[in-house]
C-alpha cells in the first residue's frame, strides 16, 4: 500500500468502516490521528482485535482492575500501561492512546461532559490506561463462518443495551452489564455460539439469546448506546457482554475523572484476532 501520510486525499471518499476491512491496524490509526476517519470502527482491519479504553486516575486504578478481573466476560483486559504513559507497549506498540481512537469521551463525577477526537491535552501524569476486549473482533471470524453481521451490512454501530445483570461491584465501582446485539438466524445459533465462545479475551459467548425483557431490555429498536438495526424474520437477537459496561458503571460510581471511547469508536490493535482464541 502506497504511503498514507503523503497522499491522504486518496482515502478522503472513503466513508464505510468495511471500505477498511483490508487495512493493516497502523495504517488506519494513522489516518485516525490525521481525522480522516472519525467514525464507527466496526468492520475495519479485518482478523484485527479491537479494544475498548478506560482511564483513570491511579488513585481508582486498583479499584478498576479489581472490577475488570471480577467481570471477566465483561471487562477482558488486553492491555493496563503504567501510570503517566500514553503509550502502548503490548497490544501495538507505540501506539499513542490520546490520539489513535476516532472519538472519546471524558465524563466528570459520572457525568458526561463531552466528546473529543483528540484528549492529548486532557492528560495527566497520574492516568492509567485499561484496553478491555471488543466483540468488533469477532466479527470477521463469524463473516468467515458465513454468519451474518447485520451493523457491517447496513454501515451503521452495534446497538447496545443497559440490562438488569448485575456486574461484581470492586472498591467504589459497581453497576450493571451493558450488552451488545447482533440478530442471527435460528439455524446459524449454534455456529454463532461456538465461533465467539472460542474467543473469551472479547467477551467469548453470548450471555443471553432471545427474550430481551428477560434481562430488562424494553425495547429493540430504541438501543441506549449505538444504532437500531433490522431483525428479519426467521432471525433471533443475540447479546454478548459489551466494553461499554465500564462507561455504565462510570457514570453509575461517579469516579472524579474518566477517559473512555465514545462507543462503537474503538482502538484497532496490531493483534490478530487467531491469537486471542483458546
Amino acid at each position: 500500500m502506497e504511503n498514507i501520510k503523503e497522499i491522504p486525499e486518496l482515502y478522503a471518499e472513503k466513508n464505510k468502516a468495511s471500505d477498511y476491512a483490508d487495512f493493516l491496524p497502523r495504517e488506519v490509526r494513522q489516518l485516525i490521528r490525521m481525522g480522516s476517519i472519525t467514525g464507527q470502527t466496526s468492520g475495519m482491519c479485518s482478523g484485527y482485535a479491537q479494544a475498548n479504553l478506560v482511564v483513570l486516575p491511579k488513585k481508582d486504578a486498583f479499584d478498576f482492575l479489581l472490577f475488570a478481573t471480577k467481570n471477566p466476560k465483561s471487562c477482558p483486559l488486553l492491555e493496563v500501561t503504567d501510570a503517566g504513559s500514553k503509550y502502548l507497549t503490548d497490544i501495538a506498540p507505540g501506539a499513542d492512546i490520546t490520539k489513535d481512537i476516532p472519538k472519546y469521551r471524558i465524563y466528570e463525577k459520572g457525568e458526561l461532559v463531552g466528546e473529543f477526537t483528540d484528549v492529548s491535552d486532557y492528560w495527566r501524569t497520574d492516568l492509567v490506561s485499561f484496553l478491555i476486549g471488543c466483540s468488533f473482533s469477532f466479527e470477521s471470524e463469524m463473516l468467515n463462518a458465513e454468519i451474518p453481521v447485520r451493523q457491517i451490512e447496513m454501515n451503521c454501530n452495534v446497538p447496545m443495551y443497559k440490562t438488569n445483570i448485575k456486574c461484581k461491584s470492586a472498591g467504589i465501582f459497581h453497576g450493571n452489564m451493558v450488552v451488545s446485539m447482533r440478530p442471527i438466524p435460528h439455524e446459524l445459533i449454534p455456529k454463532a455460539v461456538l465461533v465467539t465462545g472460542a474467543m473469551p479475551k472479547v467477551h467469548g459467548a453470548p450471555v443471553h439469546i432471545g427474550f430481551p425483557e428477560a434481562i430488562g431490555i424494553e425495547d429493540l429498536a430504541h438501543p441506549d448506546f449505538g444504532d437500531p438495526v433490522i431483525i428479519n424474520e426467521g432471525e433471533v437477537p443475540v447479546f454478548w457482554p459489551c466494553g461499554v459496561t465500564p462507561q455504565s458503571v462510570v457514570m453509575a460510581s461517579k469516579p472524579d475523572f474518566c477517559i473512555t471511547h465514545s462507543p462503537g469508536h474503538m482502538f484497532i490493535s496490531d493483534v490478530k484476532n487467531v491469537n486471542l482464541k483458546y
